[in-house]
């Protein structure tokens, strides 16, 4: 990059879609008014070029579509919608200024799915690997915040699709066994969709409802709702939704994925049983899928699965940053 001012310039949004927005890019920090009846969210994610992506099985533009729907995904576990993102990015000298255009399209192509503004950020130099952090605000209607803590026995567990594509499209990629059959699951690594939609549909019923976002896991975002409410989750092996790609594979790989495989960004969640037909009729109407999982019961604040008559303990594994 030979210059950063021009740099700037060439990322810096044409128009805007949020009406709370006062003043986005071009001076020291954005400026956005309140919303009567909404209380703000905000979220960080930072990717690492060959921790959390790789030019292998990721192209630029759909490294970009990644950083920024990891955290639209976070504020759809919130119940709420995302509004503004800004960007901080780390840049060698091996990425060229038109991959890094790439990275900006796939951020910007998602953004405008859901009506986001870029309002900022920072670029500095490094010399490697890139690095992309990206933040997002949001809004929820006041009261309706979703928190991982609002689970209690008795309470249907819930996805909002399947989970473990991502994993498997992912393991496709790197063993260079792409076929046309697979290509469900490949896209469902490179460009994941975040449940904004079913998010917001959980908010506006108005039930108490735990709700954690599939990044790093199903197993793992269960056993987080399960510490926070200090509850016990049950999932059913036979109600866990699946896809006809997973039937080239062995079943154990399969489960595998599903629990620990991450990145699928759909929602883990659960509501009073009371509740549940009508949530059921709601994401029917509007055309979304809601699939029960388990229950919740008393007990120690863990995840197990029950499959046929054997129940086996679920374990928290999932990507952490500072294990060896």
């Amino acid at each position: 990059m030979k210059d950063e001012f021009e740099w700037i310039e060439s990322i810096t949004p044409k128009q805007n879609h949020q009406p709370t927005l006062i003043e986005g890019i071009g001076d020291d920090a954005a400026l956005i008014r309140p919303e009567a009846g909404f209380d703000d969210i905000l979220c960080v994610d930072t990717m690492v070029e060959n921790i959390h992506f790789s030019r292998k099985t990721m192209t630029p533009y759909q490294i970009g579509h990644k950083a920024l729907g990891v955290n639209i995904s976070d504020v759809a576990a919130m119940g709420g919608t995302p509004r503004f993102y800004l960007v901080s990015i780390a840049i060698p000298e091996n990425w060229s200024e038109a991959e890094l255009q790439e990275i900006y399209q796939g951020m910007e192509d998602l953004a405008d799915n859901y009506k986001l503004d870029l309002i900022g950020g920072d670029t500095v130099s490094t010399p490697g690997p890139l690095v992309v952090s990206v933040t997002v605000h949001g809004r929820v209607l006041k009261g309706r915040k979703l928190l991982r803590k609002n689970a209690l026995p008795g309470d249907v567990v819930f996805l909002t699709g399947p989970v473990g594509l991502s994993a498997a499209g992912l393991e496709l990629l790197l063993e260079d066994r792409v076929s046309e059959n697979l290509k469900k699951l490949v896209e469902a690594h490179q460009l994941p969709v975040p449940q904004v939609e079913a998010g917001l549909l959980l908010a506006e019923s108005g039930y108490k409802i735990a709700l954690n976002d599939i990044s790093d896991g199903l197993g793992s975002e269960s056993h987080e709702i399960a510490e926070s409410s200090n509850v016990h989750i049950q999932i059913r092996y036979e109600q866990l939704p699946t896809v006809e790609e997973f039937n080239h594979f062995p079943s154990e790989q399969v489960l595998d994925w599903m629990l620990y495989g991450g990145e699928d960004f759909q929602l883990v969640g659960t509501v009073p049983r009371e509740n549940w037909p009508s949530l059921v009729n709601l994401f029917r109407e509007k055309g979304q899928e809601i699939h029960e999982i388990g229950e919740v019961v008393e007990g120690k604040a863990e995840v197990s699965l029950l499959q046929e008559n054997d129940t086996t303990p679920v374990s928290k594994k999932g990507y952490n940053h500072f294990s060896e």
